[in-house]
């Protein structure tokens, strides 16, 4: 079964992500913040990390580029779901995340990218061809 490791603060949308992703069959876990996120990431080596944008103690770009500058996880997929981004905002991409969406995001939508992600596994994050959709768009 696929995992995904949810980093996300506020601990209400971390329950409704948690309870979406495993009913779609996903293996759940989720760190507070962007630092036990890095943590977890470490130890358990998630197919798919899904982070929040705004959290403690390291928020989601430190935590995109600390994965991307780890040996094991660098080519592990990313999706960014915050509320404080615009469309068309640049710094995630750069960053490394391989989607960004806005909050409120439609389940269906969420489900999908993941699933695309999972299907697409591990993957580069540099140069034209290195696989990574990161050329997908911010979605709205």
């Amino acid at each position: 079964m696929p995992s995904v490791l949810i980093a996300e603060d506020d601990e209400d949308i971390a329950l409704i992500l948690s309870r979406l992703l495993k009913r779609a069959g996903y293996t759940v876990t989720h760190a507070p913040d962007g630092q036990r996120a890095f943590e977890m990431a470490v130890a358990d080596r998630p197919d798919v990390v899904l982070t929040d944008l705004g959290m403690p103690r390291m928020d989601g770009l430190e935590l995109t580029r600390s994965i991307r500058a780890h040996p094991e996880l660098r080519d592990t997929p990313i999706v960014m779901l915050s509320g404080h981004l615009h469309p068309g905002d640049s710094g995630p991409i750069a960053a490394g995340v391989c989607v960004v969406l806005l909050k409120p995001c439609p389940n269906d939508r969420l489900r999908e990218v993941v699933t695309e992600l999972t299907e697409l596994g591990a993957h580069g994050h540099s140069g034209a061809d290195s696989g990574c959709p990161a050329i997908w768009p911010v979605s709205v």
